[in-house]
């Protein structure tokens, strides 16, 4: 953990001042260094899924597909939705926006004598003599991450005003690698809020945080693939892949599963299908469907989600507010 972690530094440090830095300086923007090289390590990693996207995920793609993709615009949309997340354009808009609200929020906290603490400390009694807990940590924050993802994700189909920004999601019937991005910014706001106060409140490490998302994002962009993919029937059950999480897009199945304009659903899971097993909302039977939500089609109202990325927020917010 500490070679990658020493090794990711050496890069995050050469990216800033031979990119990063410059821009600032000549922008008039030297209050923001230390900032700027925060999101440096997000870009950074941003750089390394991309590839790791482009070198595996694509051609896992082309030489399995699940479906002929017939509808390149709507990829290509995707694609934009990946770039302003993986790169880090949307971190900028939190910092400048959301950012300010919570450093007073957590300093008033403070002031009031309400702290988190060290999750990792607390539980390091049941792990003695081990001297490099790193690992162990990572694990842990890991699984809490990805039980509090599996609530958030029930809660994005079983509340009806989130799922009116969260349907963006699923209203693409083409799903590739590109898809995991494919949200409503008020969508994305609401889980990351909540992903930031648990990090807070548990005393994730900033190093630890970062790895964390870049971990679940990466496999979330695998489970997304347009890729014809079992894990088997023993993996299956211990890592989300495309045919656990293409069960999820399935038209009717992974959500509305109870029947028309009624909110259900199953395969919720990010990382760990565990938390699906446990909960009852497991499915690793049912044979893969075309992905989409029922009121697109004809017979159900052929509901317009919108082709291009303004029009998507747009008809979301109008899907909220009740008027479309």
């Amino acid at each position: 953990m500490g070679w990658l972690s020493d090794h990711f530094g050496l890069m995050q440090q050469s990216l800033f001042e031979h990119l990063v830095q410059p821009v600032l300086f000549s922008l008039g923007w030297g209050n923001l260094l230390e900032d700027a090289f925060d999101a440096t390590g997000w870009l950074l990693v941003g750089l390394v899924q991309l590839l790791v996207m482009l070198a595996v995920f694509w051609p896992l793609q082309r030489w399995r597909p699940v479906e002929v993709i017939t509808d390149r615009r709507a990829v290509r949309v995707d694609i934009l939705y990946t770039l302003i997340h993986r790169l880090g354009l949307f971190r900028v808009a939190l910092f400048f926006s959301v950012d300010p609200l919570l450093d007073g929020l957590f300093g008033w906290a403070s002031v009031q004598g309400i702290n988190g603490f060290q999750l990792d400390a607390a539980v390091a009694p049941w792990w003695p003599g081990i001297t490099d807990t790193a690992w162990l940590s990572f694990l842990l924050y890991l699984l809490v991450f990805d039980f509090v993802d599996y609530w958030i994700h029930r809660g994005q189909h079983g509340l009806n005003r989130w799922w009116a920004l969260h349907s963006l999601h699923h209203s693409q019937r083409q799903m590739t690698m590109w898809s995991d991005n494919r949200n409503h910014v008020f969508d994305d706001l609401l889980r990351d809020l909540i992903i930031v106060l648990v990090a807070r409140g548990i005393g994730v490490p900033p190093g630890q945080f970062v790895a964390l998302v870049a971990l679940t994002q990466l496999v979330e962009s695998l489970s997304h693939a347009n890729v014809r993919m079992s894990f088997g029937p023993g993996l299956q059950r211990l890592v989300v892949g495309p045919r656990f999480h293409r069960v999820h897009h399935g038209i009717g199945i992974g959500h509305e599963s109870n029947g028309p304009h009624s909110l259900g659903g199953c395969n919720f899971a990010v990382l760990f299908p565990v938390w699906d097993i446990l909960f009852g909302t497991a499915d690793f039977r049912t044979a893969l469907q075309p992905t989409g939500i029922r009121d697109q089609l004809p017979e159900h109202g052929a509901r317009d989600y919108g082709e291009g990325f303004w029009a998507q927020q747009w008809l979301g917010l109008k899907r909220l507010a009740g008027r479309n």
